[in-house]
């Protein structure tokens, strides 16, 4: 019998669970329609990774939509199925998100945070039902499919090199937009909650990179997909298996000791913005670039220049400053009047501290390409200059200065120029020769820091202002 239900068993299943995830889901931190009533729930697949047996827990895989309240337009992931268009009318707007469902008929008091309800009606009535990632033996079933590779409904298992079997698995707490579990300090299994159809970053820069022989990035060991059920042809990236560096801080926490102990951190800002140059440089050559003439650098101008007007209308703080910061993007429009083009090529596209990894022996890393998770897949995926890398790590230094006491921004100045020194070394171009497009990036990123910090984090609104106001007095 086949591991996948029916689209009526679906239905069925998913409806039951309904009442459950329409109280969990929201609470969710790699829920992204925080603010919007959840209007309901409709299933793309339903896969059983680990059937029920009598004593035994079970483990389901769904790929839902979740409809809410406030969107209009076509999905802005991907459709329920083939027939959710009717004679080309899209079905209403709506994310599709991941969920790895235990079932056990008592969940034990260990797995008492995982809770997500107990299922009163339809075929689970009677059981628990739990965020299956926090079972350790259901967290050693994803692996072990990794192992083996192949199809399992509409999934499909792919392994780049051979995984050893019997790592035990535990659940990362740390991350926002996604969920990770780490096997035995050996590797570490992305979770990539959001899915959309195409080519995902996650997945596909880090293998261009290591077929490139980039060894910056952590390659990956494995990974899995599904089939897009609208019948485009594309992959849903499900999960990514990449080695876990054992030992490793990351540059946030590096940064925030620096700044407690009162130690410089200019040795590491060059390492760093020389790390950050191979990767653009390995990038540039495992995959296509293109040259943007005047058009195409008017439409980035453009684009910058709506997202100002729309952060504006929503954060009314930004308001005073918005016609100072415009001149940014006036300035980067007019960079290619002389029609002198310029190179753009994939980028990571999310670039920060927190994005990068230092070994015990010194060696920076870069991890987590998936770009920044609001944006459409598209647009994450498009050829862009590597100052946007550039420019969202000199974001990340102010960051760092402006979470100490007392504010340090003398700190992040230094490490700003030490960056950019170690990245002209690698690259031999300086991002600080083209002081209009660097600016109209680093604009871009704290308009961006504004919007997301009003909504979701109010007490650091503090932070991305004093860039703004920085920038707009520069203007």
């Amino acid at each position: 019998m086949s591991p996948a239900l029916s689209p009526a068993d679906a239905r069925t299943l998913v409806g039951s669970l309904a009442p459950l995830l329409h109280d969990w889901l929201p609470r969710q931190r790699w829920f992204a329609g925080k603010g919007r009533p959840v209007t309901g729930f409709v299933p793309v697949t339903v896969t059983e990774l680990l059937p029920m047996d009598a004593g035994g827990p079970g483990l389901l895989h769904l790929l839902v939509r979740v409809e809410q309240r406030g969107t209009s337009g076509p999905p802005r992931s991907i459709p329920s199925s083939p027939s959710s268009t009717h004679s080309g009318v899209p079905s209403p707007a709506g994310d599709c998100y991941q969920l790895l469902l235990g079932v056990r008929k008592a969940l034990p008091p260990r797995l008492a945070s995982a809770l997500i309800g107990h299922a009163t009606q339809g075929p689970l009535a009677g059981r628990t039902v739990y965020e299956g990632l926090h079972d350790p033996h259901l967290a050693e079933l994803l692996l072990e499919r990794l192992r083996a590779p192949g199809a399992l409904g509409p999934l499909r298992f792919d392994r780049a090199s051979t995984v050893p079997a019997g790592l035990s698995g535990r659940l990362l707490d740390a991350e926002q937009s996604n969920s990770s579990l780490v096997y035995g300090d050996a590797y570490i299994l992305k979770i990539l909650r959001r899915v959309f159809p195409g080519p995902h970053p996650d997945l596909e820069l880090p293998l261009a990179l290591a077929a490139e022989g980039c060894e910056r990035v952590p390659a990956p060991v494995g990974w899995f997909e599904a089939a897009d059920p609208s019948g485009s042809g594309d992959s849903l990236t499900l999960g990514v298996l990449q080695p876990y560096l054992r030992g490793s801080q990351d540059g946030w926490q590096l940064a925030l000791s620096s700044l407690a102990h009162g130690r410089e951190f200019l040795a590491e800002a060059r390492a760093l913005g020389r790390a950050t140059a191979e990767v653009h440089i390995a990038l540039a050559a495992a995959l296509p670039t293109v040259t943007l003439g005047r058009r195409q650098t008017a439409q980035l101008a453009d684009g910058m220049a709506e997202r100002l007007e729309s952060a504006a209308r929503a954060v009314p703080a930004l308001m005073p400053y918005a016609a100072a910061l415009r001149t940014a993007f006036d300035a980067l429009a007019g960079l290619d009047e002389a029609g002198r083009g310029r190179p753009a090529q994939r980028v990571h596209g999310d670039l920060h501290l927190g994005q990068t990894l230092r070994t015990p022996d010194g060696r920076w890393s870069v991890i987590d390409f998936e770009g920044e998770p609001a944006r459409p897949l598209a647009e994450r995926r498009r050829p862009q200059p590597p100052v946007r890398d550039v420019a969202g790590m000199l974001r990340s230094f102010d960051y760092a200065a402006r979470s100490h006491e007392p504010w340090r921004p003398d700190w992040a100045a230094r490490c700003r120029e030490a960056y950019c020194e170690g990245y002209a070394t690698a690259a031999g171009t300086d991002p600080r020769a083209e002081p209009e497009l660097l600016r109209a990036y680093e604009t871009d990123k704290a308009v961006y820091e504004v919007l997301y910090e009003a909504r979701h984090r109010p007490d650091w609104l503090p932070v991305p202002m004093a860039a703004i106001r920085r920038l707009a007095a520069g203007a």
